[in-house]
């Protein structure tokens, strides 16, 4: 390989980092894709320099975010099911393992999902990570950008903890859609060890992430009215805060999640 940089007249560490550049592109296109597509549905009227200025995308400019709104079709108001299938170079997809699986414990699937949250005409993003059995939220993150240590991984790192006191659990699976921050390298090297990545086709696939996405933003978030990005992370905890301790479900029995994975443990409830 040292021969044929020293013929390219280029250096082995030049190249590689023209190789990490382009796989950050491309994991921000796979996860801008699920933005743009999120925020079409909600505005299907907000145009594609409006969404330029309020995305403020890290790794284009103004002309290929225009080429790339163009070529994923957000032109025109997509259908709700819409989700492009070519998969860009370099792109990792896993099967999707929770179809029709019955749960019956908390830590055997993990859903996540991240949506923007517009404030102050721009976009921040919300990282997401429930317990689908006790839909207790267990990680979670705000940031300014969609890179992925701003992202996954944080969002990733609080809930592994909660497997450090898990005794006894074969590996939990990890749920999300097929953006980039669910792929990356980094990303990859936290869920080898104690988790199995799986992945959903379209969103009728990752419904109960979908919906924590909106009930966060529209039923806490806009009442808290933040105004400045630290302002929204502390809101942010505030209300995942009031959904885990203080939301009732009707799904788990009228329980709050923090009652219901307790009570769970003890064996004294489960789902029908």
């Amino acid at each position: 390989m040292n021969r044929i940089y020293r013929w390219l007249d280029v250096s082995k560490q030049n190249v590689h980092q023209r190789l990490n550049r382009e796989i950050r592109r491309s994991e921000e296109k796979e996860q801008l894709e699920v933005i743009v597509r999120q925020v079409r549905e909600d505005h299907p009227e907000m145009g594609c320099k409006v969404l330029y200025k309020k995305i403020r995308p890290q790794t284009m400019g103004r002309d290929k975010f225009f080429e790339f709104y163009r070529s994923y079709g957000f032109k025109i108001r997509p259908k709700k099911s819409f989700r492009r299938t070519t998969d860009s170079s370099g792109v990792i997809r896993f099967p999707n393992l929770i179809k029709d699986r019955e749960l019956t414990g908390i830590n055997q699937v993990w859903v996540s999902d991240i949506t923007y949250y517009d404030m102050d005409q721009k976009f921040y993003y919300l990282t997401f990570i429930m317990d689908q059995y006790s839909r207790k939220i267990i990680g979670y993150n705000a940031s300014k950008s969609l890179r992925t240590e701003e992202t996954t991984i944080p969002a990733l790192t609080m809930a592994l903890s909660r497997l450090k006191k898990a005794s006894n659990q074969s590996k939990t699976i990890f749920h999300s859609d097929g953006g980039g921050q669910y792929y990356s390298k980094e990303f990859l090297a936290l869920t080898s060890k104690t988790l199995v990545n799986s992945m959903c086709k379209n969103v009728y696939e990752n419904p109960h992430a979908e919906r924590i996405n909106g009930t966060i933003k529209n039923n806490y978030l806009r009442g808290y009215n933040p105004s400045c990005f630290s302002e929204l992370i502390k809101k942010l905890d505030k209300a995942i805060y009031m959904y885990n301790y203080e939301k009732t479900h009707s799904s788990l029995n009228d329980y709050t999640p923090v009652e219901f994975e307790k009570k769970s443990r003890l064996k004294l409830v489960t789902l029908n």
